[in-house]
């Protein structure tokens, strides 16, 4: 596995695949890997990439003051291990300096679709990740990125700006990995313990609440919210910041009934900030 720290040094492993042939998938992310992590790795694969190259980079322009850029776990050597073991080719391992130069003056900001739900909360964050990304993007020159449906904003921020500046790449969105009770794997569950631990399963036992009312005929997406709504409300240790019903493809706000519709909540439980959603309808029934 090799590891590029220097953008010219990725560019080069990359444009060496694409002479040989090889198709090239990219898994961006910003460490403290777990299982969610590796199986977007397994997606490339799957999806027929020939090479398949992560990044590890906790970018500190999607953090707003006071958030936890400073705490933010790293452990470099323990992920370096568990992207090898998954085969993985090639590691961009950049700092700060090399993703922003000194003098750095360029932002991509997707207007419309950072707006709202965690954008509400959250000044400048999705103009940090359309940055990063982009710029990760044009470094790895992947055919295939992969990012997990958990951030579903997210990606569908990473899909606009993609298509909007023509760079001639794959999203792909890989289904959310949960834990054994439920709860969607994140590098912050590592700030829950005890009952905080406990009490954040109410985001995946409110929206399985409301799957549950969608497959016996409830189609009404008030109630759908209502439903998750209630559940998280019902657990004192979580702060309620948004539960929306909105369109899986454009994120628009889904007032009738509609199939599909994605439920996306969020919510803080002791230290952490957690986002969860699930997709009703479609194929996902």
């Amino acid at each position: 596995m090799e590891i590029h720290r220097e953008p010219e040094g990725m560019r080069a492993w990359s444009e060496a695949c694409r002479a040989g042939g090889k198709r090239v998938g990219f898994v961006p992310t910003m460490g403290c890997l777990h299982e969610g992590h590796l199986s977007l790795v397994r997606v490339a694969k799957a999806g027929g990439c020939d090479a398949v190259a992560a990044s590890i980079f906790v970018n500190p322009t999607q953090f707003g003051p006071g958030e936890d850029f400073g705490k933010y776990p790293r452990e470099e050597a323990r992920d370096l291990d568990l992207l090898r073991g998954e085969g993985v080719a090639a590691v961009f391992l950049p700092g700060v300096a090399e993703m922003y130069p000194e003098g750095d003056q360029t932002v991509v900001e997707v207007t419309g679709l950072s707006k709202g739900l965690c954008g509400a909360s959250r000044e400048g964050h999705f103009r940090g990740v359309a940055t990063v990304v982009a710029k990760l993007l044009l470094i790895a020159r992947p055919h295939v990125a992969v990012f997990g449906e958990k951030d579903f904003q997210q990606l569908a921020v990473i899909r606009r700006m993609a298509r909007d500046l023509h760079i001639d790449v794959e999203i792909v969105g890989a289904p959310i990995v949960r834990e054994a009770d439920g709860l969607a794997m994140s590098s912050r569950n590592r700030y829950l313990e005890g009952e905080d631990r406990l009490a954040a399963l109410c985001l995946c036992k409110g929206l399985c609440s409301a799957r549950d009312l969608y497959a016996a005929g409830v189609k009404n997406p008030e109630k759908l919210v209502a439903a998750v709504r209630a559940g998280i409300l019902s657990e004192p240790r979580a702060k309620l910041e948004y539960v929306e019903a909105r369109d899986p493809a454009t994120l628009s706000p889904v007032r009738a009934p509609s199939d599909p519709m994605t439920i996306l909540v969020a919510a803080r439980v002791g230290p952490a900030r957690l986002i969860d959603n699930i997709t009703l309808g479609g194929q996902s029934t």
